[in-house]
């Protein structure tokens, strides 16, 4: 083996072992006890969330008898154009879009030299705990959707040859079977919250994307409807768990004395570009 090719394999080892190093790192902190006090828990009876599961329950088979077959006859009302741009669409709500970059950035900064100064390696840490955040909020409730979805079990429209909202297979791994919740809009409204949460700013943008989105799984017929809706409550409520989980850890936001989840100051742009000056110096 050639001096070169030597100190390349000896360069890429360290490199892997800083990344593995840093990354257990980051999950071990993910993992810690939550810090907080009885002040902050959520005080919340198995009789309270029995009643608002019954209801929920009810509420969606009502929605499923008035809306779901009505809304899949209308599309096929639908200029054939519109179609296809929601055909279009439509794949842009695959988790993959967001999981992919957030999970090789988070990867690609992890393995960065330890030749930072400590104001510089404080700066790297809470940009590496944002992006975990957003990779996290997203891929929780995305992967709870890939598994209940299955064991639900409900047809997709027109699987079977009718139209039967209540056409359900329970415990089937088949993918015509795997309707409720929309996995897309689980990972457009996850996003919504995630990204809303981070940067207020983009709120409107998002919410655009996520209505997008949910309108395309029912314009397309892969969904119902309450499909839609389920994957958006799914999103939501899954996104502010995980919010609610980094918080009792101090992990980028904080919980106040009432309860309320706020986030902790960021890095400002000036200080990122400084440390990318300091990454990029010879």
């Amino acid at each position: 083996m050639s001096m070169v090719n030597r100190f390349s394999w000896i360069e890429g080892d360290a490199i892997l072992r800083r990344c593995a190093s840093n990354i257990t790192s980051a999950l071990t902190l993910l993992a810690r006890p939550a810090r907080l006090d009885d002040r902050h828990s959520w005080r919340r009876t198995p009789r309270d969330f029995a009643i608002a599961a019954a209801a929920t329950i009810v509420v969606f088979l009502i929605l499923m008898m008035l809306i779901d077959a009505a809304a899949i006859r209308g599309i096929k009302r639908f200029p054939i154009w519109v179609v296809s741009a929601f055909d279009d669409i439509t794949d842009y709500g695959k988790s993959g879009w967001f999981l992919w970059p957030l999970g090789l950035l988070f990867v690609g900064l992890s393995a960065l030299p330890p030749v930072l100064t400590p104001m510089s390696q404080r700066v790297l840490a809470a940009v590496m705990v944002r992006i975990g955040f957003l990779f996290t909020a997203i891929a929780v409730p995305s992967l709870f959707v890939t598994i209940v979805k299955r064991l639900i079990g409900r047809a997709r429209p027109l699987v079977g040859g009718s139209l039967d909202p209540f056409l359900f297979v329970p415990f089937t791994w088949r993918v015509e079977y795997a309707s409720m919740p929309s996995g897309h809009a689980t990972t457009a409204f996850a996003a919504l919250v995630a990204f809303g949460t981070l940067w207020p700013r983009t709120r409107t943008i998002f919410l655009i994307y996520a209505l997008l989105i949910a309108i395309s799984r029912v314009a397309v017929t892969a969904h119902y409807p309450t499909d839609v809706l389920a994957g958006a409550l799914v999103g939501i409520a899954g996104a502010v768990l995980v919010r609610r989980y980094f918080a009792q850890r101090r992990l980028g936001f904080s919980i106040g004395p009432d309860g309320v989840v706020h986030q902790s100051p960021g890095p400002s742009l000036r200080r990122m570009k400084a440390v990318a000056r300091e990454l990029l110096a010879p």
